[in-house]
């Protein structure tokens, strides 16, 4: 396997590996990661698509990758990853799936010409006091120290970050910022999440410091990411006659451990009761979805909260049998056990069906949200919040069925352990109808009538005990590798995988760990797109430079006498040179 970039490995066909129609794989998980995987062993890898077969604990596929109606609750968020145009192996893989609605178009055919029609931008990121804009929103209010940290935190080599939590290296400065609030509200950080992966995240998304606060560069699908992405690619795979096989739990897969190297020899599991053993040998493929966020998810309704209380999922179960085997297949412990109790863990799916509603989002976003466009093109962030709510509205009809009179916001509380401002009870004790009102109170609802618009709400709330395990701080190891070092047929996917570079809580890392594991154990002679290099790229390092000072220019910046003196000999030294050009271009001079 080896990492590309550029049109000549992007549109090349690999040639077919040697005796991959002899070969079967064994696919733990349909979520996002496991269907791409699939997806990967027939286009590059060229498997027969009945040799592939799908294991899923639920009846239904997509994992994480959220948007049902219930008949009985109604409609159903959990959360929405959001996307960006260098999502390098997502939109290698969605050139090749069909729309449902037309098998001429393609899903990134739709998505892109949706995204240049309507595309994401918001007027207001943070609100406060019931429903005024943030007097500065806008600016990220950085200090020179909070500066200076970030700096000082990307410098720093990752294998000395082991276990390092983001409030271990930033103070107060940093975290009074609006920075800190547009990012962990966009991105779901806590202060106590991984300064390793903060690391990353400021490296990958370095582009996009200048659309924090307006998010234009964030695109959306038509739909929920359910029906936009995951059903196109159930069909496809159905098409290719793969086999899924729901309702049935993988408990373990055994690896035989001899001469330095690792082969899985047999997958237990348990269907419909039965508990089965599947002999294999070195050509069977195995593929598997190691943990997951959306684990022993809870629903509440209308006038019940989400219970808390959960066994542990499925998934955990099976990496930790896993990881008992041998070190190199990682530290299940260290993600879904000792979760902080305030962190977030409960998102409210709330389903409007008159328009009362509409005159207070038109006045904090300055769109109908019947429209049809993106509404809040991501979150809109409520800073006095005890809840930390934020809003996000999707493009309307967020689902193929839902009725020209219905509204659906979802909402989301990343401080589980506080009172509300309206509703003096913690987020994970409130009912459907309670978090309504409190999101009422917050967007500018007079009090009088808050009751009265939220009798006519539908609202699902759902607790997730493992949706921020992604952040938990984390050492080298923790994670296995893709393949680990040794493994003949066994390779791990999704955000608990390891691989270079990219971010975890992403659509992208998911696709891109499924694409390593199939090109590395069929050996496609095909590169794999690197990881967008904008860290790597002068002009958006300078960019972000212009932005994280609020748009200040070199010379207006918080200098000591002496920083400006060698600034000032600098600029005489690169007058009239492509170095002043560039920082001209990035607004720096």
């Amino acid at each position: 396997m080896y990492y590309s970039n550029g049109n000549y490995e992007a549109f090349a066909k690999p040639k077919k590996p040697k005796n991959v129609e002899n070969k079967s794989a064994y696919i733990v998980g349909s979520g996002l990661a496991g269907l791409a995987s699939a997806i990967f062993l027939i286009r590059d890898g060229q498997m027969p698509g009945e040799n592939i077969h799908i294991f899923e604990e639920l009846s239904l596929a997509g994992g994480s990758m959220d948007g049902i109606y219930n008949e009985s609750r109604g409609y159903i968020i959990r959360g929405g990853r959001e996307m960006e145009a260098h999502f390098e192996t997502l939109w290698d893989l969605f050139r090749s799936i069909p729309t449902l609605e037309n098998p001429e178009i393609s899903v990134l055919d739709e998505f892109y010409w949706l995204n240049k029609e309507d595309p994401s931008y918001s007027k207001t990121r943070v609100i406060e006091k019931c429903g005024k804009q943030l007097e500065n929103d806008g600016e990220l209010t950085l200090s020179r120290k909070a500066i200076d940290e970030m700096l000082k935190l990307v410098l720093t080599s990752e294998s000395q970050l082991d276990d390092v939590k983001i409030n271990e290296v930033f103070s107060d400065e940093f975290f009074e910022s609006n920075f800190w609030l547009y990012w962990s509200t966009m991105f779901a950080f806590e202060p106590w999440a991984s300064a390793m992966e903060m690391r990353r995240y400021l490296l990958r998304f370095v582009q996009h410091v200048g659309t924090l606060k307006d998010m234009s560069a964030l695109k959306f699908t038509k739909f929920n990411q359910y029906e936009s992405l995951v059903k196109p690619m159930i069909h496809y795979l159905e098409g290719h006659n793969v086999h899924f096989q729901y309702d049935t739990v993988v408990d373990n897969i055994i690896v035989n451990r001899s001469d330095s190297q690792k082969i899985a020899t047999e997958i237990q599991l348990t269907e419909s009761g039965q508990t089965k053993v599947l002999p294999l040998t070195i050509d069977d493929l195995v593929i598997v979805t190691n943990g997951s966020i959306t684990e022993s998810t809870t629903y509440g309704d209308t006038e019940h909260p989400a219970p808390q209380e959960h066994e542990v999922g499925k998934s955990w179960q099976l990496w930790e049998n896993i990881a008992k085997q041998d070190k190199s297949f990682g530290r299940p412990w260290k993600f879904y056990r000792n979760v902080p109790v305030a962190n977030w863990v409960n998102s409210t799916t709330l389903t409007f069906s008159d328009d009362q509603v509409v005159p207070f989002l038109e006045s904090i976003t300055g769109k109908d949200p019947h429209s049809g466009s993106l509404v809040t093109s991501g979150p809109i962030t409520i800073r006095d919040s005890n809840w930390l709510l934020g809003i996000s509205i999707s493009r309307q009809p967020h689902f193929e069925q839902q009725k020209d009179n219905e509204l659906i916001v979802w909402l989301y509380g990343l401080f589980s352990d506080l009172p509300g401002n309206y509703i003096p009870k913690k987020i994970t004790d409130c009912t459907g109808r309670e978090i309504c009102e409190e999101f009422l109170y917050h967007i500018g609802v007079p009090k009088n009538k808050i009751s009265e618009i939220a009798a006519t709400v539908k609202a699902v709330p759902t607790n997730m005990p493992y949706i921020t395990s992604y952040f938990m701080p984390r050492a080298a190891g923790d994670r296995p590798k893709v393949v680990p070092d040794g493994s003949a047929n066994l390779a791990f996917v999704g955000n608990f995988a390891e691989t270079e570079r990219d971010t975890v809580f992403t659509t992208e890392y998911s696709v891109r760990t499924a694409m390593e594991a199939v090109y590395q154990l069929l050996d496609v002679d095909r590169g794999i797109p690197e990881v967008f290099d904008s860290s790597f790229d002068m002009r958006m390092i300078l960019n972000a430079i212009y932005y994280l000072n609020d748009k200040k220019g070199l010379r207006d910046l918080p200098l000591t006498k002496v920083e400006k003196f060698g600034l000032e000999a600098f600029l005489k030294k690169i007058k009239g040179t492509y170095i002043e050009e560039i920082l001209v271009d990035q607004h720096l001079l």
